[in-house]
């Protein structure tokens, strides 16, 4: 395993999940259930969504290798296009999101139960989640489906156990608009690095 390709994963996939709906899912789940249950259930369900995230990278990366660095570059571009064109949006998505979980969990039960119900809510949240689609990119790029998992599952773990014990907290503190841009500008970065890579390779080919 790479330790540096695990570090980059857990540095892009990160600020790209704290402003996600699915923080504010755990956020929300934490002000029903107990903490712990939330982050066991949540964290569940993430390691499940990057086992499957960095199954179709590893797929995705057996098919030929320029259109695939291109695919993955893309993908990039793509997804911090969208970061930073719905940073503005942030505020009013963030209690639209709040509004859709709520009505979402049952008050009332404990234990396994909420941990069941923890997973059931974030599983069906993060299925085509962007985090989840630039983990496969992250695979595709550094061929290295092992490194590139752990870094993201860190990431997600994390996120969800801030959303859980933090949640209210860092919301009053920092702003999800600037996270939004902040992880938009780094899948920019990355995006651009890659389709170079893939320029200047067909050049010298």
């Amino acid at each position: 395993m790479s330790f540096a390709i695990a570090v980059t994963a857990f540095l892009l996939i990160f600020p790209i999940e704290l402003p996600d709906k699915t923080f504010i899912a755990t956020l929300v789940l934490a002000t029903r259930y107990k903490p712990l249950p939330v982050w066991l259930g949540v964290s569940a369900a993430f390691a499940v969504q990057t086992v499957i995230a960095v199954t179709l990278g590893g797929l995705i990366g057996r098919l030929p290798r320029t259109p695939v660095e291109l695919f993955a570059g893309l993908m990039f571009v793509t997804g911090g296009v969208i970061l930073i064109r719905g940073a503005s949006k942030a505020d009013a998505e963030e209690a639209e999101a709040e509004e859709e979980f709520e009505a979402k969990t049952q008050p009332g039960i404990h234990g396994w139960r909420a941990v069941g119900a923890s997973f059931l809510v974030l599983f069906v949240a993060e299925w085509g989640d962007l985090s989840q689609l630039l983990t496969a990119s992250l695979v595709v790029r550094y061929q290295d489906p092992v490194s590139v998992g752990v870094g993201a599952f860190v990431a997600l773990a994390t996120v969800s156990a801030l959303g859980a014990l933090l949640g209210r907290t860092l919301l009053k503190r920092i702003r999800l608009a600037t996270i939004r841009r902040v992880g938009g500008g780094l899948c920019l970065l990355l995006g651009t690095a890659s389709l170079l890579h893939v320029a200047n390779a067909s050049i010298l080919s």
